[in-house]
């Protein structure tokens, strides 16, 4: 704009404008037909939860898929993303990855709307940080190196042999802590059984691509100090996600998502024929 003295109204007008616009791209965008990994995880705004869905595609790039707002993490908070995604042209007949942090409201969303098609990764850093909560402070640094190298191995019969040789030892000193560790223990192994290249496995083991964007769309909205309504948390969140999109680089290891994708056709293939 031209000229001097732009009141304070006049900025925040054209800013609502700004922001409305970019919701609407983001709830609005075709989903890539090339997906191989979805990523979906909640990030509070105040007293707003608001979900992200996140997707790699066959070369590497990450894309912000889209969002949904509610009042706490559920369900159906989950299934209506992944609805509208599935309506967007995700296809849900197509094997994929998905990747959750352990929170029974995102799995279930996802068991809803992908069912046997929907290969569940378990984020590896929230599953280690469950069970260290439950140690004393003297325990945890053995326990942690313990769990990192059975899961760095690359025979996954080996890997669980292993975590379940820790979850003896801790059933001795800390009973809770071994029920956590056998807790989804299966789904933190998943990449490892079908066999992926280190470097990918390394960067789908855990939720943290999708946390990285959350870190810096928190830094995008750092310097609001007043949430006025729901409708700007849902403008500023997908103003701060489409910010944090163009800062994206490709996954580590995405010369083998081709690899990761034929794996998955194999795997869900196998669990229909089981089945029938």
């Amino acid at each position: 704009m031209e000229g001097f003295g732009i009141k304070k109204n006049s900025v925040s007008a054209q800013w609502k404008v700004a922001t409305a616009r970019q919701l609407q791209e983001l709830t609005a965008r075709n989903v890539p037909q090339d997906l191989v990994a979805l990523l979906v995880d909640a990030k509070h705004f105040q007293e707003d939860c608001i979900v992200v869905a996140m997707g790699v595609t066959l070369d590497g790039t990450k894309h912000i898929l889209g969002l949904w707002q509610g009042s706490t993490e559920n369900s159906t908070l989950v299934k209506d993303l992944l609805t509208d995604l599935v309506e967007r042209g995700l296809n849900p007949q197509k094997p994929l990855l998905i990747v959750l942090d352990g929170g029974k409201a995102l799995r279930k969303g996802v068991d809803e709307v992908f069912g046997k098609m929907a290969v569940v990764q378990r984020c590896r850093v929230h599953k280690q940080r469950n069970i260290l909560d439950y140690l004393p402070k003297e325990m945890r640094r053995k326990a942690a190196w313990r769990m990192q190298a059975a899961r760095a191995l690359e025979d996954v019969t080996q890997a669980r042999k292993e975590l379940e040789s820790i979850a003896r030892d801790l059933e001795k000193s800390c009973p809770a802590a071994a029920r956590s560790l056998r807790e989804g223990l299966e789904e933190t192994l998943i990449l490892q059984g079908l066999r992926i290249n280190n470097a990918l496995l390394t960067s789908l083991a855990s939720t943290n691509l999708i946390e990285s964007a959350f870190s810096q769309a928190e830094t995008y909205c750092g310097r609001v100090k007043r949430w006025r309504s729901r409708d700007m948390t849902l403008r500023w969140a997908a103003s701060a996600l489409l910010w944090t999109e163009k800062q994206f680089r490709k996954v580590r290891g995405f010369r083998h998502l081709p690899n990761l994708q034929a794996a998955l056709n194999q795997s869900v293939l196998k669990l229909v024929k089981k089945a029938a």
